[in-house]
C-alpha cells in the first residue's frame, strides 16, 4: 500500500468520523476543526499565525493544483531584504492539520517547487484528503467549532485534548524587538518617516509590508512588551491566534497607552483586544468568521466592503462603554466588526483590511491611520 493510500480519519469531539486518505505528515494531530470559505491563497493561509494550532478545513474542492512556491534546493521561503517571507505571512505553517476534499498530488505552475503533501511533510504537518467538506462545514454550521483529531492508519493515536493551547499567542509572537526601516521615500512621504509600533500578537508579513511600503518605520515588539520609554508616532495591534482574554499583558499595556493619547489602530485579535482594554466585553463566535467574501458595512455611511477574514471571538456590542461605539458591523449577522472611540485617536477593525489573500478594498484604513499619525506629529 502506498503512502497515498493509506487511509485516515477525521474524529470530532460529538463523535462524528469522517474517512478519508492521509497526505503530508503520516501523524495523528489534534486541534480545533474550523472552516474557510477562500477560493485560493492556501500557501498565505496555512502560514497565517491567527490558524496556530487548528485543524484547517477548506471549503473550496481542489486543493494544491499550483504547489508551493518555495527556493527549489532547500525548500526554504523566499525572503526580501528584511527577512520577510514574500509568499507567505509567516516563516512556517502555522495549521496543526488540513483537511480537504481533494488534493492535486501533481501541481502545475511556473513558481512552483513542490507539492503542497511536500511541504506539509517537511513541516510535521498532517493532512486528510477524500472527506465530503460540504457535510463538515453543515455539521460545524450546526454544531459549533468543536475539537477533532486527523488518525492515519499505522501511526500513535492521539487525545482530543493534546491541541489545546493556554496562551497560543505567545507561541506566534516575535520574542525580541526589531526594527525595520521604510522603503518608499518621495512625494507625500515625510522626510522623516513615522514611527510605528506594531503590536505582534501573531502579525501576519503583509501588515510589514503595507507598512514599510508606505516609507513607515516599523517597531516589531513581543505580544507582552512594556511600551514604556518607547518613541513611537502610532500603535498597530496585530492580528493572533485564540481568546484576547489571554492577552492580559496586551490588554494592560494598550490601556497605558490610552493615556498617553498617540494614534492607535488595530485588526482582527487588535480589535477584541482594543475594546476589552476600553473595558468592553468579548465571546466566542458559534463557528467564527474565516473567509475572503465577509461583507462589512460601516456605520452611519452605509457603505458596505467585501473583507478578509479570520477569528473565532466577537465584541460584545452592548458592553461598549461610554465614548466608544461600533464602527463597522457584519452585513451577514450583525456582530461588531469594528470599534472607535469618539473625539479620540484610537480605532480597530475585526476584518483585514492587508488581506492576504485578499480582498484588500479596505487597504485605505491603514492609509487613513499614518495620516493621522502624521497630522499629529506634523515634525515626521
Amino acid at each position: 500500500m502506498t503512502k497515498r493510500e493509506t487511509p485516515a480519519r477525521l474524529v470530532l469531539e460529538d463523535g462524528a468520523e469522517f474517512a478519508g486518505w492521509s497526505f503530508g505528515a503520516a501523524r495523528a494531530q489534534a486541534g480545533e476543526v474550523v472552516f474557510t470559505t477562500g477560493m485560493t491563497g492556501y500557501p498565505q493561509t496555512l502560514t497565517d499565525p491567527s490558524y496556530a494550532g487548528q485543524l484547517l478545513a477548506m471549503t473550496y474542492p481542489l486543493v494544491g493544483n499550483y504547489g508551493v512556491p518555495l527556493q527549489k534546493k532547500t525548500l526554504e521561503p523566499f525572503c526580501d531584504e528584511d527577512g520577510i517571507p514574500l509568499h507567505f505571512e509567516s516563516e512556517r505553517i502555522q495549521v496543526s492539520g488540513l483537511v480537504v476534499s481533494e488534493h492535486c498530488r501533481e501541481p502545475s505552475h511556473f513558481a512552483s517547487s513542490c507539492s503542497l503533501s511536500a511541504w506539509l511533510e517537511k513541516h510535521g504537518v498532517p493532512g486528510i484528503c477524500g472527506v465530503d467538506t460540504r457535510a463538515l462545514t453543515q455539521r460545524l454550521r450546526e454544531q459549533g467549532v468543536m475539537r477533532g483529531k486527523i488518525i492515519v492508519d499505522g501511526a500513535d493515536d492521539v487525545t482530543l485534548d493534546s491541541g489545546d493551547r493556554a496562551n497560543p499567542v505567545a507561541e506566534v509572537s516575535c520574542s525580541e524587538v526589531r526594527v525595520y526601516a521604510g522603503r518608499r521615500m518621495g512625494e507625500g512621504v515625510p522626510a522623516v518617516p513615522l514611527r510605528i509600533v506594531l503590536v505582534d500578537c501573531g502579525a501576519k508579513a503583509n501588515i510589514l509590508r503595507c507598512l514599510l511600503s508606505r516609507g513607515a518605520e516599523v517597531v516589531r515588539v513581543p505580544w507582552n512588551c512594556d511600551l514604556a520609554g518607547l518613541d513611537y508616532d502610532g500603535i498597530f495591534l496585530s492580528n493572533g491566534p485564540g481568546d484576547p482574554k489571554s492577552c492580559g499583558k496586551t490588554i494592560a499595556t494598550v490601556r497605558r497607552a490610552f493615556a498617553v493619547g498617540k494614534p492607535i489602530f488595530g485588526i482582527c485579535l487588535g480589535n477584541q483586544i482594543m475594546a476589552l482594554a476600553a473595558g468592553a466585553d468579548t465571546y466566542k463566535l458559534p463557528y467564527g468568521h474565516r473567509a475572503q467574501n465577509q461583507p462589512c458595512v460601516e456605520v452611519g455611511t452605509r457603505r458596505c466592503s467585501i473583507t478578509s477574514q479570520n477569528h473565532g471571538y466577537a465584541v460584545r456590542a452592548e458592553s461598549l462603554p461610554k465614548d466608544w461605539e461600533a464602527w463597522f458591523v457584519n452585513a451577514n449577522d450583525g456582530t461588531v466588526e469594528g470599534v472607535r472611540a469618539t473625539g479620540l485617536p484610537f480605532r480597530a477593525v475585526q476584518f483585514h483590511p492587508e488581506g492576504c489573500p485578499g480582498p484588500r478594498d479596505t487597504e485605505y484604513l491603514i492609509d487613513e491611520f499614518l495620516r493621522e499619525c502624521a497630522h499629529r506629529h506634523p515634525g515626521r
